[in-house]
């Protein structure tokens, strides 16, 4: 029976498994769900081993509890792949903006609606299906490690933990992910790098109070002043961030990367239309779609300090804060990256005033060769199920996760994302296109068999 048969014959069937699955209301981040995260790591295992496995138990955290299964093949020299996923989902409020109810499927115009349509119940269905396929053909000739966390949309915190206790057990030779997304449902693409993350909040002191600003103005100096004085040090007039050795890490993006970088379909106007800005801005020499995905960023996510209340208050305020974020790119160290910063602050710091940065989240980056076995099969079962080959892009965004697998396991992760914008994942009416979730399961096939070196 090919893929594309054993779709038909089943699908159904595993719709409504995928449906039973988002039913179970699996909210990390609301203690009042925490029966029913127990009751969604139970029905995935259930369905793990109805898929074929030859092992599966739900494993115990400091948090949540893990899904781990395994299936061995007999074949020799045969390569392991430590399939990873997250059974957590988001909050579905605001319910009143859901056209249908989000914890029970609706399928209407080509597309499954519901919370953890797509992130990421749907998207690991697709693994859990192209691999209940291949062994049911007996056509599995890979060992396979599943992994799933109830975690993932609260930060993973007993992720790195459960994987330094259990290193042994999740040793592989790749691991791969389906939680991330396509640039579209006629653009195949592939991520091959994410970047990392430092955020710090900083507090700038001045007088011991607020002060009267006629009687003091002038004369001393102003926090709030202070602190954007600072702030406005930090990226200089071509979009170069001006820490002292923040760059000495980063690396260049290789020449065949920009070259697909610039296959993508992009328009600069409707980009700058959509977002309703006249002109961008960024680092010198390098396009937009390069600026947000593959070259470190400086932002301010928050500033106050003062009076901003209603009508007017002629203060000198003591105090003044800011929330501020590095996105980084693979090879910077984001806790080197936060003394840097720090160091930064407190040497661009004016007198009279004094500087507290307090370093509040950090993750690492991640990019992987285009040019690995691993990433060319899933190339490969790309360029089968969508007809055309995938692009490789890089993602502005980022997934620490995933460089805690690198560090501590020591391998690659392939990022075999299915999901599209227009999916509204973490939104109202979250959902996925059918016609890709059928496509992915044959693209994670191919992956397998590719792999294995049977194309």
């Amino acid at each position: 029976m090919t893929i594309q048969d054993f779709i038909l014959a089943n699908r159904t069937r595993m719709y409504e498994e995928w449906a039973s699955l988002i039913r179970i209301p699996s909210v990390s981040c609301q203690p009042e769900h925490k029966d029913d995260m127990l009751r969604c790591a139970e029905r995935w295992k259930q369905l793990l081993l109805e898929a074929g496995v030859q092992k599966a138990e739900i494993m115990p955290s400091d948090g949540n509890p893990f899904v781990y299964a395994e299936y061995k093949t007999d074949a020799p020299d045969a390569p392991t792949v430590l399939v990873y996923g997250h059974y957590d989902v988001m909050p579905a409020e605001p319910l009143e903006l859901w056209k249908s109810d989000p914890w029970e499927p609706s399928i209407r115009d080509g597309r499954l609606y519901a919370r953890g349509a797509d992130d990421d119940k749907g998207q690991t269905m697709i693994q859990a299906k192209a691999f209940e396929y291949l062994v049911s053909e007996r056509l599995m000739h890979c060992n396979v490690k599943f992994i799933l966390e109830g975690e993932e949309e609260i930060g993973s915190p007993s992720l790195e933990a459960f994987i330094e206790k259990h290193r042994d057990l999740l040793a592989c030779d790749i691991i791969l992910v389906s939680d991330t997304s396509m640039i579209g449902k006629e653009t195949p693409s592939i991520t091959t790098g994410l970047r990392g993350l430092a955020y710090w909040e900083i507090e700038v002191t001045g007088p011991n109070r607020d002060l009267h600003s006629g009687h003091f103005g002038g004369a001393v100096k102003n926090p709030v002043n202070a602190l954007c004085e600072m702030i406005a040090r930090v990226v200089d007039d071509k979009g170069r961030i001006t820490i002292p050795h923040f760059y000495d890490r980063v690396l260049p993006i290789p020449e065949e990367e920009r070259k697909m970088i610039a296959e993508i379909p992009f328009s600069q106007e409707k980009y700058n239309s959509a977002i309703d800005v006249d002109d961008v801005f960024g680092e010198e020499g390098y396009s937009t779609l390069e600026r947000n995905s593959c070259r470190p960023s400086f932002d301010v996510c928050g500033i106050w300090g003062g009076y901003t209340g209603e009508g007017s208050k002629t203060v000198l305020p003591s105090k003044a804060y800011a929330k501020v974020s590095c996105r980084l790119v693979a090879n910077q160290d984001h806790e080197e990256i936060s003394r840097l910063f720090s160091d930064y602050m407190q040497a661009i710091a004016p007198k009279g005033v004094r500087v507290k940065v307090t370093p509040m989240h950090g993750g690492q980056g991640y990019v992987c060769p285009i040019d690995i076995p691993a990433y060319k099969a899933a190339e490969y079962g790309f360029t089968v199920a969508f007809g055309k080959r995938p692009l490789a892009a890089r993602r502005g965004g980022s997934i620490p996760i995933i460089s805690s697998f690198e560090q501590i396991l020591g391998v690659k992760t392939i990022l075999m994302g299915f999901g599209l914008e227009q999916n509204a994942i973490h939104s109202p009416n979250e959902s996925m296109d059918l016609e890709v979730w059928e496509k992915g399961i044959v693209a994670v096939t191919e992956f397998y068999r590719k792999l294995k070196g049977e194309n």
